[in-house]
C-alpha cells in the first residue's frame, strides 16, 4: 500500500478536468481527454481524475472486486475524504469493470419522483471506446445523432438500449479508456445500428 499524487496543482486541474467532464455530459457521445493528471492503479487517468474532481466526504463510492484494493481506498480517502457506501442505496459514484453484470445494475439507486439526484453515477472502465458494436445516441445535445462503438459489458449494453426507469429516474453513464471519457447521461437515447 503506498500514498499516491494527486494533482499537482489541484485548483486548476481540478476546474479543467470539470469542464471536460461538462462537455462530455453537456454533449453526449463526444469523446474528451483527461490527460496531464495522476493513476492510481487498477483505476485509469480518467477515473482517477473524475474521483479527484468530482468526489469529497458526502459522495459515497463503490468499487467492483477488480478495482477494490487497499492503495485505492488510501489514496481515496488522503485525497477525496470519499467514503465507501454502506448501503447500495447510498451509492452516489461506482466503478466497474468489464465486469459488470444486470444483478450490479438492479442494486444502483436510480433517484425518486421528487429526489432524481439520487442517481448513480456509474464510471466503467472499458478496454476500448471504438472496437465496440455502434450505438447511435440522440437526445439533449445532440444536434441529430451521433455514433459511438465502444466495448461495453452485455448488462451495460442492455440497460443503455432499454432504459428500464423513466426519466428523470436512471443512471448516468461515465465510460473510461486510460485518459479518455465518453459520457451518457441519463437524457440520451440509445439504438443498436
Amino acid at each position: 500500500m503506498s500514498l499516491l499524487t494527486g494533482f499537482a496543482q489541484p485548483i486548476e486541474q481540478a476546474q479543467h478536468a470539470f469542464r471536460l467532464m461538462l462537455k462530455a455530459l453537456s454533449e453526449p457521445g463526444v469523446t474528451v481527454t483527461l490527460g496531464d493528471g495522476p493513476v492510481w492503479p487498477p483505476l485509469n487517468a480518467a477515473d482517477t481524475a473524475a474521483l479527484l474532481t468530482l468526489a469529497d466526504g458526502e459522495t459515497p463510492i463503490h468499487l467492483c472486486p477488480a478495482l477494490h484494493c487497499e492503495q485505492v481506498l488510501t489514496n481515496i480517502r488522503f485525497h477525496t475524504g470519499a467514503p465507501l457506501a454502506d448501503t447500495p442505496a447510498a451509492i452516489r459514484f461506482a466503478l466497474w469493470d468489464g465486469s459488470l453484470q444486470a444483478a450490479d445494475l438492479s442494486q444502483l439507486p436510480y433517484g425518486s419522483d421528487i429526489s432524481p439526484e439520487f442517481g448513480a453515477t456509474l464510471l466503467v472502465q472499458v478496454s476500448s471506446l471504438t472496437a465496440g458494436a455502434p450505438l447511435r445516441l440522440s437526445g439533449p445535445g445532440i444536434e441529430r445523432q451521433r455514433l459511438i462503438s465502444p466495448e461495453l459489458p452485455a448488462a451495460l449494453r442492455d440497460y443503455l438500449l432499454e432504459r428500464p426507469h423513466r426519466f428523470p429516474l436512471g443512471i448516468d453513464v461515465l465510460l473510461t479508456c486510460g485518459e479518455q471519457l465518453i459520457a451518457i447521461p441519463r437524457t440520451t437515447h440509445l439504438e443498436a445500428c
